[in-house]
């Protein structure tokens, strides 16, 4: 895997992160309905376990060859 591959990989995770924290936001001072925000808040929460498993990756994959 190149470097550029990690770096758009990384970008991905970045936006996984930032549509978590909108997400969380919106699950905790928008929406009235329990149910609505239970399912928000977890998908936002989903988004944060994979963007860190992905920047896990990333970062312990080391160095590329150049």
């Amino acid at each position: 895997m190149s470097a550029l591959d990690k770096m758009w990989i990384s970008f991905g995770s970045m936006a996984f992160m930032f549509l978590a924290i909108i997400i969380i936001y919106l699950s905790r001072y928008k929406f009235n309905n329990k149910i609505l925000k239970f399912v928000t808040a977890l998908i936002a929460y989903l988004f944060m376990i994979l963007a860190g498993i992905i920047i896990l990756f990333v970062v312990l994959s080391g160095p590329t060859p150049g």
